[in-house]
């Protein structure tokens, strides 16, 4: 089933509904595309979360995939180390993470629940900072606990965990990609704002 059936089966995602009557055009206007199509939008979300613990904690990996299953509502893959390291005492095959990719009506629902629910709570949030893309016009958030997601229990939490989740676009540099994240609700670091240190 495609993306466009599945939207008009059940009634497409709010942010979906959003991207094609305000922010579409919006992007047009200010680029100047000329066709549809060059209007940037979002390919996948790939959340990850890097387990070192796995080591030492034979229970780390079920807890991290489950905590990414009650987030995203998919089943998580176990990522595996593709070379030995001595330092890290990692042979190649061990299991080092989790991982999940979004797309399609998941992937939309799951951004719009990330943007006005999960970064909100957030404490002492100051926004996003504008130099997470990659050059390609993708982002990568670093988010330091999982109890951000409403879907989290607080109280069933065996310890606090980061994950990195990846916005991925096709927009064809950083500035579209800024751009058209920026119209969807991300709330980036104002650039106006200069941090200077005392």
């Amino acid at each position: 089933m495609t993306t466009s059936e599945e939207s008009t089966k059940v009634g497409a995602p709010r942010l979906l509904d959003r991207l094609r009557n305000e922010i579409g055009p919006e992007l047009t206007k200010e680029f100047g595309y000329s066709s549809v199509m060059e209007v940037p939008r979002l390919e996948k979300v790939v959340l990850n979360i890097g387990l070192g613990e796995a080591l030492q904690n034979n229970q780390a990996i079920e807890r991290a995939t489950s905590d990414l299953t009650q987030i995203t509502g998919q089943k998580p893959i176990t990522t595996r180390a593709k070379k030995s390291i001595a330092g890290f005492k990692i042979r190649e095959g061990m299991p080092i993470g989790a991982k999940v990719t979004l797309r399609g009506r998941r992937m939309y629902e799951f951004v719009d629940r990330f943007l006005n629910a999960a970064l909100p709570r957030i404490r002492d949030f100051q926004g996003i900072p504008r130099n997470c893309f990659d050059g390609r016009g993708n982002c990568s958030i670093g988010i330091r606990e999982q109890t951000i997601f409403p879907e989290i229990d607080y109280n069933s939490v065996d310890r606090i965990r980061g994950l990195q989740v990846v916005l991925v676009t096709t927009a064809k540099n950083d500035q579209e990609g800024m751009r058209f994240l920026e119209l969807m609700g991300t709330p980036f670091v104002k650039s106006t704002i200069s941090l200077k240190r005392e």
